[in-house]
């Protein structure tokens, strides 16, 4: 038999299965491969000792050397830059001839011989003036480089500290500095930044008017160590400031440490650095400004009743200081703010409505009917503060949760005569809001007029009681909103249902829960406390007698089953005992004064009983601003969609010049392809279709076995297959079948 060589084997052909399973290895090697020869040499641009052929970091004498020699190469034209290094140099500007060459060899000299420079460029990579190099290819393209004025660099300007040199930060008194209560805003600057000089009174503004609310200091870039905590920091380990200098940063109030670090990232000015200090950094809300067609519909109608509204007439139209702000909020609980813009041909508009002549001024609006109290001119923070706790109660004051006891109207004890008093007392006015509650709160305020103006009028002896009782703060005059302290927890068929279920009064139950309806209870209670029902109101006067007794405060009062109501009694009963008397008389003053003047002589002279309870709280109002709450909606510059945007953008151009980044794209890469290659390579299993195929193949040839079998017992017939050795005979042409 001939001989066979055996043929080698041939490489199977790629076929697009091939492909599409290493579809990602492929692409994750392209990624890798673009982002070394690309992405990465763009970002790690060659640096100014590469445009002088040196080292980087590399001391001044050797910067020198380095420019000498290439000057005289340059001027002599004996030995022109190869073209390796004129591509370095090119590749920094988008105008490659020889004159952007020495522009760029001779920018580079001077920044690197400049020791504050040198220092600012090697440290953060801060180079300010590298606009400079644009400049020149639109003003000196056309020209060689001898008609090019030098030097090209501005000799930077001493940047003035002015008052504030004293809040120098550095190393050493980093720590006790930080540990101050208020938050600190902190600008790192360059002695040799001719922006920071710039800035600096721009500075000297922004410190004044944070003065009252933070704490200012300055870092300059020579505390290496302190700088590089407040700069950034690249995946690459590089520091830098992703704005350049001035940069400021800030501690909010509790931070010691640089992960709350705040940094300030819009356009540098006065009002755009204080609105996001107050706004991010402090969490103050602003204060908005309204015209004169929307004052009324969108402020005085929603703010609410118990507040003094502070209206702040303003002529430039700026943002208000944070100084106020914090005084806003501060006084949230008591006033509501507005801000106006003054022109000057609404001047007949706003003094008929607040007698306001000129700007700046503020406005105080108290209770309806009162004459607004107008300030003008400018004031100072203590006089704005000074101003704010005088004007921040009503004419006639308010009992509320926040007042109470500031009033001497609360049951704990308190006494604004002090608390070696023993006796002292509140008048309260009960009503709902309206003409009604307006009318008597007018008379109650004359009361208080006349008993502040004839404080020595020994001809009317009731006049005179209430003016000496009054001066020495036992006496109190205060107006109560009957509908807002009726607090209803459950409803009437709820608390009988309870109260039938527990065994315990429901009328004790209800005063419990209701603050109007504890003094005023009656029939007629309807009247002046809770909802309103019809247009039926009647406001009430009452007097509460605070008493104190120190033999009474010392008994223990009997501890009871415990039950849900037992545990409400044995809570701290009051420290005061109370009496109430109502007034059912007419509205005249006089009777009312009487009446107020004996109520008073009964309760210093007669042994009158002592009796503690625990009185309902007073129901909290909303302690927050109108203001405050449509200002939440109004971000500032520093925020918003805008700013997240930039800040994804800036992460992304961050990591983009990570070097770890192409290896660990090539070994993804080689993962997968590996773990797909060990795939492949394995053999198949045999599907279940395969496997119940062969195990069925046995089953025809039984059944041919025992087909055959049986033919062989049978006997033949006219239906069986040919025989092998059957013939036919050939037809004979005699035969009779004719």
């Amino acid at each position: 038999m001939p001989r066979r060589d055996k043929v080698a084997p041939s490489n199977p052909p790629l076929t697009a299965a091939t492909i599409k399973a290493y579809a990602i290895p492929l692409f994750l090697l392209s990624v890798s491969v673009f982002y070394q020869l690309v992405v990465l040499p763009r970002s790690f641009p060659p640096s100014h000792y590469d445009a002088l052929g040196i080292k980087r970091f590399s001391p001044v004498e050797e910067v020198n050397d380095a420019f000498e020699k290439l000057s005289s190469k340059w001027e002599s034209s004996e030995e022109v830059p190869s073209t390796v290094e004129f591509l370095k140099t090119c590749s920094m500007v988008d105008l490659c001839s020889e004159f952007i060459v020495s522009f760029q060899i001779r920018y580079a000299y001077e920044l690197l011989t400049n020791p504050l420079w040198k220092r600012d460029y090697d440290l953060f990579g801060i180079d300010e003036q590298l606009h400079v190099l644009e400049d020149a290819k639109a003003q000196y393209a056309e020209e060689s480089f001898s008609h090019v004025k030098l030097p090209l660099l501005d000799p930077p300007t001493l940047v003035d500290n002015g008052d504030h040199a004293s809040n120098e930060m550095t190393s050493q008194n980093f720590l006790s500095l930080i540990d101050n209560a208020k938050p600190w805003l902190v600008q790192v600057y360059s002695l040799g930044s001719n922006r920071c000089a710039r800035f600096s009174s721009l500075w000297k503004e922004i410190a004044s008017l944070l003065d009252e609310v933070a704490n200012t200091a300055m870092v300059e870039l020579g505390e290496a160590q302190l700088a590089m905590f407040f700069a950034e920091r690249k995946p690459a380990g590089q520091f830098f400031f992703r704005s350049g200098l001035p940069a400021l940063v800030a501690f909010p109030p509790g931070c010691k440490t640089s992960d709350c670090l705040m940094r300030f990232e819009g356009d540098i000015s006065t009002d755009a650095v204080t609105d996001w200090f107050a706004t991010t950094v402090l969490g103050l809300p602003r204060i908005l400004y309204y015209s004169k067609e929307s004052l009324v519909p969108n402020f005085l109608e929603k703010s609410g009743p118990h507040k003094v509204k502070v209206i702040i007439f303003s002529k430039t139209g700026e943002r208000a200081t944070p100084f106020i702000r914090q005084t806003a909020k501060n006084y949230s609980a008591y006033a509501s703010f507005a801000l106006v813009l003054w022109r000057e041909e609404d001047f007949s508009f706003w003094w008929n409505s607040f007698e306001v002549e000129s700007s700046p001024a503020i406005v105080f609006l108290k209770d309806p009917g009162v004459k607004p109290v107008v300030y003008h001119g400018p004031l100072e923070n203590s006089q704005f503060l000074y101003l704010m706790e005088k004007n921040k109660q009503q004419e006639l004051p308010q009992l509320r949760s926040v007042t109470s006891m500031e009033l001497g109207c609360d049951p704990r004890g308190y006494s604004r005569a002090g608390n070696d008093t023993t006796s002292w007392y509140c008048v309260i006015l009960a009503g709902r809001l309206g003409p009604e509650l307006n009318n008597m709160r007018q008379t109650m305020r004359r009361i208080q007029v006349a008993l502040h103006d004839d404080e020595t009028n020994a001809a009317d002896v009731d006049q005179s009681l209430l003016a000496t009782t009054l001066k020495k703060n036992r006496l109190t005059f205060a107006w109560l909103d009957g509908e807002a302290q009726e607090n209803f927890v459950a409803s009437s068929v709820q608390f009988t249902d309870l109260s039938s279920t527990l065994g315990m009064d429901y009328s004790k139950l209800s005063c419990m829960q209701k603050f109007c309806s504890f003094y005023l209870h009656s029939e007629t209670v309807f009247d002046t406390c809770g909802q309103r029902r019809d247009m039926h109101d009647v406001p009430r006067l009452f007097i509460v007698r605070y008493k104190r007794n120190a033999t009474e405060d010392n008994i223990e009062v009997e501890k009871k089953p415990k039950n849900l109501f037992s545990v409400l009694e044995d809570q701290d009963l009051d420290q005061a005992s109370q009496l109430v008397a109502r007034y059912n008389g007419s509205d005249e003053i006089p009777q009312i004064i009487r009446w107020i003047s004996e109520t008073i002589r009964d309760g210093d002279t007669r042994n009158l009983p002592y009796f503690k309870t625990r009185t309902p709280d007073l129901v909290a109002e909303d302690s927050e601003a109108v203001w405050s709450k449509g200002a939440q909606h109004v971000v500032s510059k520093s925020l918003g969609l805008k700013h997240t945007i930039n800040n994804i953008r800036n992460k992304i151009y961050d990591h983009l010049g990570d070097p770890r980044i192409g290896p660990m794209l090539l070994l993804g890469a080689l993962i997968s392809c590996g773990t797909i290659y060990l795939i492949r390579s394995q053999p198949t299993p045999p599907s279940q279709s395969s496997q119940q195929s062969i195990k069925e193949e046995p089953r025809p040839r039984y059944r041919e076995r025992s087909r055959n079998a049986a033919q062989k017992e049978r006997a033949p017939s006219m239906t069986d297959n040919e025989p092998k050795d059957a013939f036919q005979l050939l037809a004979d042409s005699d035969s009779d079948s004719e």
